[in-house]
């Protein structure tokens, strides 16, 4: 089973990781790509705390060093809130 949404935001985040000017974000952009990569397709799906962490990073990212990128940065998390607007829990 394939998580769209997660799937959608690693591609985002693989542009901005290929996009930005900054060797540092890239790295992490590509590393949160990954992430997400693997709990797109993971057998079981991702809690909101792990999403949460995910996304601080992203947040952290638009506003430093992948400024440059903040459009694909900030599509990438709308596509994880709507992931997370029909997962059970919080």
């Amino acid at each position: 089973m394939t998580r769209d949404e997660l799937a959608s935001a690693s591609e985002l985040l693989e542009s901005a990781a290929e996009d930005t000017d900054s060797d540092e974000a890239s790295e992490r952009l590509a590393e949160l790509a990954a992430q997400l990569d693997t709990l797109a397709t993971d057998e079981h799906g991702p809690d909101h705390g792990r999403l949460a962490r995910i996304q601080s990073a992203l947040n952290d990212l638009s506003s430093g060093d992948a400024e440059d990128v903040t459009g694909a940065i900030e599509d990438a998390d709308d596509q994880i809130n709507e992931y997370r607007s029909d997962l059970e829990g919080v």
